[in-house]
């Protein structure tokens, strides 16, 4: 029953998430007005607001214009839904569930806005900094020594390949928004993890690079944002980090 519950309680999350992605970006309220039609600017019925299902009901479109509604928004509402089941069986009823589980909405937000607007809000960074400061030490995720440090070594990090690559390439090759957001995770998760989810988040870069230019042509890779990259190797690192860690400690011993 726990985890039937987190999932609709999830996608409720979900579909305000979803809100919130389409106007932060633009700098409107994400309250008012309520939701509506991005085509034809129609209110949006409770009964075709209900998450995931309205959207599977209406087969993607609008009920007033018939409008094609992007397949994020299913994405989203059911990204929302899993993550808290996920890691409700991962970690049970406990002081990660309530970290991780906003955190990872958190980061599920800034990858789609990352993606469709090629920005990380300093709005959702800068306070997060000082959230992880805060709470990483107040329920034992890490010291406030070791957050603190996570916090320096994960914008530390970037910032120093962003004025290394601009010296090499003379070119941006790394945002501050993606500094930021290595800034607000290592203060969550501390200077161990922050380290192992960038080598993740570069590798996965490197990665799709290559396919992209491949595919693409050369010119295609300066189009790819890096948030949703940190992002998932954060996930990875927060779920996984403890066991990837202790693997690499086995293979030096």
């Amino acid at each position: 029953m726990t985890g039937t519950l987190l999932f609709i309680v999830g996608a409720a999350f979900g579909s305000f998430l979803n809100v919130v992605l389409h106007r932060m970006p633009l700098g409107q309220s994400i309250v008012n007005p309520p939701s509506s039609c991005p085509a034809c600017g129609g209110r949006i019925r409770p009964w075709d607001n209900v998450p995931i299902l309205s959207y599977l009901a209406l087969r993607g479109r609008c009920r007033s214009c018939g409008s094609r509604i992007s397949p994020r928004y299913l994405v989203v509402e059911f990204l929302s839904a899993a993550i808290p089941v996920f890691l409700y069986t991962r970690y049970g009823v406990g002081r990660e569930l309530f970290v991780f589980w906003p955190l990872a909405y958190v980061l599920l937000g800034i990858s789609f806005i990352d993606l469709d607007h090629r920005i990380i809000p300093d709005r959702i960074t800068l306070p997060g900094i000082a959230v992880g400061l805060v709470v990483a030490p107040l329920l034992g995720l890490t010291t406030f020594t070791g957050s603190l440090l996570g916090a320096a070594v994960g914008g530390g990090a970037l910032y120093l390949i962003a004025v290394l690559g601009s010296a090499v390439f003379g070119k941006e090759s790394m945002g501050g928004g993606d500094i930021k957001l290595a800034a607000m995770l290592g203060a969550f998760l501390g200077w161990q993890a922050v380290l192992l989810l960038l080598f993740v988040a570069f590798f996965l870069g490197a990665v799709v690079g290559i396919i992209a230019m491949s595919t693409r042509g050369r010119e295609w890779d300066r189009t790819i944002p890096f948030g949703p990259f940190i992002a998932i190797g954060a996930f990875l690192a927060t779920v996984w980090g403890d066991a990837a860690v202790g693997w690499y400690l086995a293979l030096l011993g």
